[in-house]
């Protein structure tokens, strides 16, 4: 047995403490991982549904193109621009509905808005490409 002092929230405690073994052991098992395939079919995808992930990464973006992407997660609720439009350094592009508050996506420069990669009412995650401006 070993006796120890310890301080806790300005009140001090005598505590004995039992040494079982100085070995540590470690057993070691291999984890079966179960796969499971579902068997349920949509019908009907939904436009959501129809853009992957893949797709939202594969966007071409021109030379010169700053791109805004997401800085959380969220929901699109409202796109203030469309392609073609100037836009002003502050400007508010997107609104990101995250954690039951809407958050304005503003525009880092003055330019054009070249490419609207998302749109109203999509799931976007942090970093995805929402908008670019030349």
């Amino acid at each position: 047995m070993r006796k120890f002092l310890i301080n806790v929230n300005g009140k001090k405690y005598e505590v004995e403490v039992e040494e079982v073994s100085n070995e540590v052991q470690y057993q070691s098992q291999p984890i079966q991982q179960k796969v499971v395939e579902s068997s349920v079919q949509k019908q009907n995808p939904t436009e959501k549904e129809v853009s992957s992930e893949e797709d939202k990464k594969n966007i071409s973006i021109a030379k010169g193109t700053e791109v805004v992407y997401a800085p959380m997660p969220g929901t699109i609720l409202n796109i203030n621009v469309k392609e073609g439009d100037i836009v002003k350094s502050g400007q508010t592009l997107i609104i990101l509905e995250a954690m039951k508050m809407e958050n304005e996506i503003v525009a880092p420069k003055d330019g054009k808005v070249t490419g609207i990669y998302v749109s109203k009412g999509a799931t976007v995650k942090t970093e995805d490409k929402l908008v670019g401006i030349e």
